[in-house]
């Protein structure tokens, strides 16, 4: 067992984690994305808490004793990030980066479970309404006011400061949009051990 050596990881790569859980080894697996994300595709056994949900002081209580590694992950690791510190300030130990998230999940051709989903990812979201926003300012600058030039300009800003930092404005925005919520949170029994 590397249960010991793991408690010292502060990440690990998805093909890692996948020898691992095909191994037995206890692992509990923590997605934080939207639930039309983790329905398009997750990593078999994660549990569901998007990040917004996330009370990091129930996990902690929840989780109790429990020594076993979490480990964490979102769609390419920004929101993982932020889940772990949250975590971590609430007293949760053991928190492990899936490096890459569910899209180095599946870029490495590993197993994934999908259902049906009728939401567009999160990202796609995102594009579309800066694109959009984008677009409409542009064009209206063009043919009523100059000044409608501020609309592209700023949505400009936003993915520029998303890009340098991981933190999308408009991706939080839309992860508390009702289509973006479903009535069960959780798509495993919270917090399962793999049974492997």
């Amino acid at each position: 067992m590397i249960i010991d050596a793991t408690q010292t990881e502060t990440s690990i790569n998805p093909r890692e984690l996948h020898r691992r859980l095909d191994a037995g080894q206890p692992a509990r697996l923590l997605d934080v994305r939207t639930p039309g994300e983790h329905a398009a595709a997750h990593v078999p056994g994660a549990t569901l808490i998007p990040l917004d949900e996330l009370d990091a002081a129930a996990f902690c209580r929840e989780r109790g004793s429990d020594a076993s590694p979490l480990y964490v992950l979102c769609q390419s690791g920004g929101r993982a990030r932020r889940a772990i510190k949250k975590l971590e300030s609430a007293g949760v130990h053991g928190c492990i980066l899936v490096e890459g998230g569910t899209q180095a999940w599946i870029d490495a051709g590993l197993p994934v479970d999908r259902r049906e989903s009728r939401v567009l990812p999160l990202m796609r979201q995102v594009q579309i309404v800066v694109g959009s926003l984008s677009a409409v300012g542009a064009a209206l600058a063009l043919t009523v006011n100059p000044r409608f030039a501020l609309i592209p300009l700023v949505t400009g800003c936003g993915l520029l400061f998303a890009g340098l930092t991981g933190l999308c404005g408009m991706a939080l925005l839309l992860a508390k949009m009702p289509w973006n919520k479903t009535s069960s949170v959780k798509s495993a029994s919270c917090c399962a051990t793999d049974s492997k």
